[in-house]
Formats: C-alpha cells, structure tokens, sequence
C-alpha cells in the first residue's frame, strides 16, 4: 500500500451512491421489457454487480471488454473489442455500465458500435468522471462522482492487476504509476 497517496472515496460514500444511482435508474425504465445492463470488464463489475441489485425492475445482464489502453497507465488511442456481447440488443433498452470515463474516446467507439445494433434506446451509467481529462464528448445519463485527474484504483479499478478487490477508492501516488 506504499504506492496510495490517499483514499478518495470510503465504502459506504460508493454504496449510497449506488443505490441512489439504482433509485434513478428505476425511475426512467418503462416496465414493458427487461433492461440490458452491459457492464464493462473488467473495471465495471463490481459496480455493475452492486448497481444491478439497487435497480427495481427486470434487468439482465451481459458483458463486453473493450481495451484501449493495453498494459499501459496511457491510453493509446486505439479502441479493440476484445469481448463481444453473447446475445443482441436489437429493441432492447441497453444501459452501458462504465467504471471510468476520462478522455471519452472508449465510450465514443462503444456507444457508435452498439447504437449500429440497432437497440430501441441506450443510456450510459458510470461510477467515475474525469470531466478534466474529456477529449470527446459523450453524453451521460447516470454519474456517480465526478473525479479529479489522479489516477484511481479499487472498487474493481486497478493498477498492474492490484487493488481491484480494495473496497474504497484510492489515489496511487504520481510516481507509482509509470506509463
């Protein structure tokens, strides 16, 4: 833990959060079909585990992996679909689950891939945003917290494989973190 420089988020912060975030995302569902929560891997999981018990209704759930970031801290700007979904979107109303959105560019490439699918609708829950590091715009439906520019692990975000399990949100020093 010498590489954290501070806890940005305690546990019971991100489980309010969470089932405010839940309440609202009940709120907008029509009720006539399941809602499609895909979650993000691998980042996005446990949020999307979390988030899905505090929405009421029906919700199934399905999974992508999209990576543009390899094994580097620095995106490098190509996007690559490394998971695909297992079934289709097509009429369905989608709820794309993010962990965190930074420069956008991810988001941008997902949301034009999934919306050629044809889904009746598509709405975007993150947990984090950096709203400073934003190179695309992407409109989002659901934010849990808006963050600064530090780099984030826990809650399912990691570094080097580490601190995905870590129940808080935590800052990693600058210097830990090489790109």
């Amino acid at each position: 833990m010498d590489e954290v420089e501070r806890v940005l988020l305690r546990r019971e912060a991100i489980a309010k959060r969470v089932q405010e975030l839940g309440a609202e995302i009940s709120e907008s569902l029509s009720g006539d079909q399941p809602l499609l929560a895909v979650s993000i891997l691998r980042g996005a999981v446990i949020f999307a585990a979390d988030l899905v018990r505090e929405i009421q209704g029906m919700v199934e759930m399905d999974f992508m992996a999209v990576s543009s970031y390899g094994d580097s801290s620095v995106s490098s700007g190509a996007v690559r679909v490394l998971k695909d979904l297992d079934e289709s979107i097509e009429g369905r109303d989608v709820l794309i689950v993010e962990d965190i959105i930074d420069t956008g560019r991810t988001l941008k490439f997902l949301l034009q891939n999934l919306k050629a699918r044809k889904p009746r609708s598509i709405q975007i829950c993150t947990l984090l945003d950096k709203v400073d590091r934003r190179e695309v715009e992407v409109p989002v439906d659901y934010v849990g917290f808006r963050i600064p520019d530090a780099f984030v692990v826990g809650y399912g975000l990691h570094y080097a494989g580490r601190y995905r399990n870590h129940p808080e949100l935590l800052v990693l020093r600058a210097e830990a973190v090489t790109p």
